[in-house]
């Protein structure tokens, strides 16, 4: 693992963002917890991307679908056949790849003359055998008469089968879209970098349906959306962010078109969204397998086809990741680590601290902090020092330092300190709200 991401992950359980599942029992690979800092952290960032996929467009509306749903589903999507990724064991070390991890190209590979990555035995490697991705599971009271079904390994088929429903009842015209955010589950045979590859992980897509002939420029406009989200809502260094086209090898079956939009880990440049666009292939598909007719009606123009789709599917792991180690800032000149977080990313804004526990201070605290609960996610804290106290909200990535000290008794003013710059000033109480709330914007 990268130094830096064992920094963050060091950091990720020292400050409360993120815990191993299952710790005390020895952890569960690939499965993490999230704390009370993380669980805020990935709140903001999934209600910002909710409002710029639905609040901010009057034809995208929003679902959640079930995790479980009827096994011909995954028939019809592929997922039974086709969702497999090729596997690999050392017969030495016992260590398992994915084999197009280990070799560019696996067909025709003479795996005799294969080096094994972790022990570096060479004809060690097992020939290559395809491993399903998907968790099966039974519905029914009796495993043995149950019906076999699957945890969804992808949202995105949930809004398939709904489309109509959903068209119907808000009485949207083409091109609309149908967002959703939900929890999917693959069994990885290598999961590792932390939480960016991981057997449960929460998705972020929106399925837009248009028009076959407009999906070309559909296209063209939801890359440009999507990269500015990452560039003007999460406030990402643009030069860490870049597009990946999909060449005609990479391509999935179904897609037309596909890019990436990739971050520039400390292991590497990484997808941390794609948008493809999907032709009619879903519909088409799940048309054949239900035997119920999905095209569209164009009343007006008296047309009926079966949409293209153009899908922006992102996921929230990696979403959190990306702003984890796009915002840790080692500050050596002041020896310290900062979360560098927007105020408006920040799972905390702002710390409120009595200079002394004594005087009154932390009454009057106190009674700061009740007024900025209702607007504002913020906490209280009186142990240790004031520069240490500083100092672990820093690492925390809260925004603002808010310190009550024996003026503030006199004169109904704070010192407030800035993360970033570590500038204080003073400000009076009655603005500590409105300072906030433009911090955000």
């Amino acid at each position: 693992m990268d130094k830096t991401i064992e920094k963050i992950v060091s950091l990720c359980k020292r400050r409360g963002f993120i815990f191993q599942s299952s710790e005390i029992y020895g952890g569960f690979s690939a499965v993490y917890d999230y704390g009370p800092l993380g669980v805020e952290l990935k709140n903001n960032l999934s209600q910002l991307w909710w409002k710029e996929m639905t609040q901010n467009h009057d034809n995208i509306v929003g679902l959640d679908s079930g995790i479980l749903m009827h096994p011909k589903i995954w028939e019809a999507s592929g997922h039974v056949g086709a969702f497999n990724d090729p596997l690999v064991d050392c017969k030495r070390c016992k260590s398992r790849f994915r084999a197009d991890e280990v070799v560019e190209e696996i067909n025709n590979q003479n795996w005799a003359d294969v080096q094994c990555p972790s022990c570096g035995a060479i004809g060690s490697l097992t020939e290559p055998r395809q491993f399903n991705l998907m968790f099966k599971t039974n519905v029914g009271p009796v495993e043995e008469t149950g019906t076999e079904a699957f945890l969804r390994p992808e949202t995105a088929q949930g809004i398939y089968v709904n489309y109509q429903l959903v068209q119907g009842a808000m009485r949207l015209k083409i091109p609309f879209g149908i967002a959703q955010i939900g929890k999917a589950f693959r069994n990885e045979i290598i999961a590792r970098n932390f939480i960016f590859r991981t057997r449960e992980f929460e998705q972020m897509e929106m399925q837009y349906f248009v028009k076959p002939g407009n999906d070309d420029n559909s296209m063209i406009d939801w890359k440009n959306k999507r990269i500015k989200f990452y560039e003007n809502t999460l406030n990402i260094n643009n030069s860490n962010l870049r597009f990946h086209e999909h060449n005609k090898n990479e391509l999935a079956h179904y897609a037309k078109e596909a890019w990436d939009i990739e971050y520039k880990f400390p292991f590497g440049w990484s997808e941390i969204e794609g948008i493809h666009n999907r032709t009619d292939f879903d519909l088409n598909k799940h048309s054949e397998y239900s035997g119920k007719n999905l095209s569209y009606f164009d009343q007006p123009n008296n047309d009926r086809f079966v949409p293209y789709i153009i899908e922006t599917s992102a996921g929230l792991n990696r979403m959190l990741l990306t702003t984890l180690t796009d915002s840790y800032w080692e500050d050596s000149k002041n020896n310290r680590i900062v979360m560098r977080f927007h105020p408006r990313l920040a799972p905390v804004k702002a710390v409120v601290c009595p200079l002394l526990k004594k005087d009154g201070l932390p009454e009057k605290a106190r009674m700061i902090l009740d007024l900025l609960k209702p607007h504002f996610k913020v906490i209280f804290d009186q142990q240790g020092s004031i520069g240490k106290r500083y100092y672990r909200q820093d690492e925390a990535g809260t925004p603002f330092g808010i310190t009550v000290d024996h003026q503030s008794l006199e004169d109904d003013t704070v010192t407030i300190r800035d993360r970033d710059t570590q500038k204080q000033s003073r400000l009076s109480i009655d603005r500590l709200v409105e300072k906030l709330m433009n911090s955000m914007q």
